[in-house]
């Protein structure tokens, strides 16, 4: 289980400059999601820009370093909590990435294994860990080659509900065009001790761009994403478009 957030913006910014001073309450959810963070850029015409880490990110100099000082137009951040039983490895760190596409998951599929039969083949060389949420990624730019973006997502996703054990499906997803948000979770496999928003994600748009986070930090003023739905955002004009699952 882990916390996400994500960004496209009208010009290069920081992730704690675009997320405001409450950035600071963002970091300190890594007390709990201690299994390592990452961060990904992306200026949508090449590969993804990489930094992982399977530390704590309130207490690695690194974090602080380029979630202030890595400049793009889109991002996605990640902190883990890791489930079951898989290693806190870099290979297992979020995010994950494909030529121009990056993504991140919050949730569980079990067993992870069970993802396979719906990873093409040529993906399943390029995995560098041994995660679920690897596989997920791999599930859907499966279904994103065979039917395009919008029809690969909602494909991949049913697949999995359809087919799999799963908490949460939660996810993001940056494209060369696209901010892809995934909101498809059981509130009833919810983790103990958690409360009853952790699976809900919330967006913020405003003439700087458009911000979604993971709940568990002041967000006052923020909108609610529906679960299951698919929130599609575009990178060049920032509308957005809803997708039921």
């Amino acid at each position: 289980m882990c916390r996400l957030m994500g960004y496209v913006a009208k010009q290069g910014t920081s992730v704690s400059a675009f997320a405001g001073p409450n950035f600071v309450e963002f970091k300190e959810l890594s007390d709990f999601h201690r299994d390592g963070w990452g961060i990904v850029t992306s200026d949508g015409s090449s590969k993804p820009a990489l930094v992982v880490e399977p530390k704590i990110a309130k207490e690695s100099s690194k974090f602080s370093e380029v979630t202030s000082s890595l400049t793009s137009d889109a991002a996605l951040l990640h902190l883990r909590w890791a489930t079951g039983g898989l290693e806190v490895t870099e290979g297992n760190t979020h995010p994950f990435i494909y030529e121009e596409y990056s993504f991140i998951h919050n949730g569980g599929v079990f067993p992870p294994e069970s993802l396979d039969q719906f990873v093409d083949p040529k993906f399943k060389a390029l995995m560098r860990g041994t995660t679920d949420s690897e596989r997920y990624f791999y599930v859907l730019m499966t279904e994103i080659e065979k039917y395009g973006l919008d029809e690969g997502v909602l494909s991949a996703v049913g697949k999995i509900r359809d087919n799999c054990d799963f908490s949460s499906l939660n996810a993001m997803l940056l494209t060369p065009t696209g901010f892809i948000i995934i909101n498809e979770h059981n509130n009833d496999r919810i983790p103990q001790g958690q409360p009853a928003d952790y699976y809900d994600l919330l967006v913020r748009s405003d003439e700087q761009g458009v911000l979604v986070a993971s709940s568990g930090w002041t967000q006052d003023g923020w909108k609610l994403i529906a679960n299951h739905q698919v929130l599609v955002i575009d990178r060049a004009t920032y509308a957005m478009r809803e997708l039921t699952l």
